[in-house]
């Protein structure tokens, strides 16, 4: 039987590729995103069997909406994939806004909270394999939850509540097959990424020469790994978060140290 994976924040950079990824790899796949025109044109680029919908991943209602549709047109999920977010408010810690600073978390965690717990209701109804698993949940993290970035105040704690969540509900679904695991992604060529950089907000070449491997991810690189903490080979797998990084979080080294 097809997996069948929800995405959220699937219209663009990681959510798309990851989208493409499951697709290919033969899942049914409904891509959610707050922008319904795109996402089903996004749905539509992938063929007939995958379903695109309109969702704010921080409203109760439109998550509940959302995922229902979803699992009335499959009739099973078996994944999710909380990858829907938004960039932090360039400026230093005393002139940031609070509704900003609010909006962030709302985004990252009330999101992923709040998708889980749907998703999780219609996961415990689909019958379990040999092993007793039911489906998988992959969170997006961040380095940024991981390692001190000035300024980034909101992010920062958005993707560390992301990691004390994921661990949490993997623990308390375990028993019922339900794995629960987080990707913590370095820096990546996403449009979020870029415009973050023309505000000033990142030094693009400084990334880059901090990285171990040099450059920026690959929003499909990010895919793969979201990809195998979903499928069977990760089924003794839960409770983590894996760093998509480069080596940025292992690096304790300068610039100047790393090879050309």
């Amino acid at each position: 039987m097809q997996d069948v994976i929800v995405i959220t924040g699937a219209a663009n950079g990681i959510g798309w590729a990851t989208a493409r990824r499951l697709a290919a790899d033969g899942a049914r796949v409904a891509l959610l995103d707050l922008c319904a025109h795109q996402v089903q044109g996004r749905a539509q680029e992938l063929g007939a069997a995958h379903l695109g919908l309109a969702c704010d991943v921080t409203n109760e209602a439109s998550v509940r909406e959302a995922v229902a549709a979803a699992h009335a047109h499959f009739g099973r999920i078996n994944g999710l994939v909380n990858n829907a977010g938004i960039g932090d408010q360039s400026a230093p810690t005393v002139l940031q806004s609070v509704d900003a600073f609010d909006r962030v978390l709302a985004v990252h965690v009330r999101g992923s909270y709040l998708m889980s717990r749907a998703v999780i209701q219609h996961m415990l109804q689909v019958q379990a394999t040999a092993d007793g698993q039911r489906g998988a949940i992959v969170n997006i993290g961040s380095v940024a939850g991981i390692a001190g970035i000035p300024a980034r105040n909101a992010y920062s704690a958005a993707k560390a509540g992301i990691a004390g969540m994921t661990r949490a509900m993997a623990c308390e679904w375990a028993r019922d097959g339900i794995r629960v695991n987080a990707v913590a992604p370095g820096y990546v060529q996403t449009a979020l990424v870029e415009e973050l950089a023309a505000q000033g907000a990142i030094d693009m070449e400084g990334i880059c020469r901090r990285s171990p491997i040099g450059r920026l991810a690959r929003p499909e690189e990010i895919a793969h790994a979201i990809a195998f903490l979903l499928s069977v080979k990760a089924s003794y797998v839960t409770g983590v978060q894996l760093p998509v990084d480069g080596g940025w979080t292992a690096a304790g080294c300068t610039d100047s140290a790393l090879n050309d």
